[in-house]
């Protein structure tokens, strides 16, 4: 089941391939790669996913994935059983393109506790002594 939280991001087309993280929450789909950013919105059923997505570009000077300079709307079908899910992708803008995709669910580090000692002050005299070379 696609889950609330965040997602590394892998796609591909005939033409290119790209990373990108994608967040997940409360029906939403939203998101940045090095060329657009993304929103919409996601439906899951079960294992099952959809999701309609616009892109925007916020750098210029490199294509995206399906080859032309434009903003895109994707339509995606994706199925995630755990924690890795997989998906296609159709953009209306460029008919008959498939791009692939993997989603992989970034799991949330929990905080390293507080250390209860301080650190002691740095002292430079406990540091080694280099051997003195004769000249």
């Amino acid at each position: 089941m696609l889950k609330d939280g965040t997602y590394a991001a892998w796609y591909q087309t005939p033409l290119d391939q790209g990373t990108g993280i994608v967040h997940v929450a409360d029906g939403q789909i939203w998101g940045r790669d090095s060329v657009m950013t993304y929103h919409g919105s996601c439906r899951v059923d079960g294992d099952r996913f959809t999701a309609t997505v616009s892109t925007k570009r916020h750098t210029d000077g490199r294509v995206t994935v399906f080859g032309v300079e434009d903003n895109l709307t994707l339509d995606i079908e994706g199925n995630c059983p755990g924690k890795i899910a997989t998906y296609t992708a159709i953009a209306r803008q460029v008919p008959g393109m498939i791009l692939q995709g993997t989603l992989i669910f970034a799991e949330q580090q929990t905080p390293a506790p507080d250390r209860a000692e301080s650190m002691p002050a740095f002292n430079p005299d406990k540091l080694p002594k280099l051997p003195r070379r004769s000249r």
